[in-house]
């Protein structure tokens, strides 16, 4: 080969050389399925049709991803991010049954009574019948964690969520 061909053969090979070690700064990415932990729970991500991913982070900074293996997972750890609003958040789950990564705000929510961490939504990209939205299946994932986990703190906009009962005190069951 001659020196003018690799002259101008060395430009473009380093063009595709640079491009393969650029970060994807959108979308999701490849989960390393049973080698990757939940970032909000710490199981293992093994079931490829209930997976979640956000990317965000604060302002200023630069985005990074973030692995669940369940929707409510996700949903519960980005209420807790004071960046959760920014309007470069990005959440995404598994559709059941493509497996592929749509947006999970823009899913419907299908309540199968099983997934990992057992909120038991399975996210879809076309709507059914009895199907939740976004803020709906919001709404079933908090009731899951006022049965399960009653120590946690709800977030101010879920209004619907039945609160639970507090238990009598000594004196008021001394009284009847």
């Amino acid at each position: 080969m001659k020196l003018s061909h690799l002259i101008l053969l060395f430009p473009v090979l380093l063009f595709l050389l640079s491009a393969c070690g650029k970060e994807q700064t959108t979308g999701p990415v490849k989960v390393r399925w049973d080698r990757e932990i939940c970032a909000r729970c710490a199981m293992a991500i093994s079931d490829h049709a209930y997976a979640a991913e956000i990317r965000g982070g604060r302002k200023g900074k630069k985005s990074k991803i973030y692995k669940f293996d369940d929707i409510g997972c996700a949903v519960v750890w980005i209420d807790k991010q004071n960046w959760k609003d920014d309007p470069k958040t990005e959440i995404w789950v598994k559709d059941i049954k493509t497996k592929k990564w749509i947006d999970a705000r823009k899913a419907w929510y299908l309540d199968l009574k099983k997934s990992p961490m057992d909120y038991g939504l399975g996210a879809q990209a076309v709507k059914a019948e009895n199907a939740l939205n976004f803020e709906q299946a919001r709404k079933h994932i908090y009731e899951v964690e006022q049965r399960f986990n009653p120590h946690i703190g709800l977030p101010k906009d879920i209004t619907d969520v039945k609160s639970r009962k507090k238990p009598e005190s000594a004196e008021g069951r001394d009284r009847k």
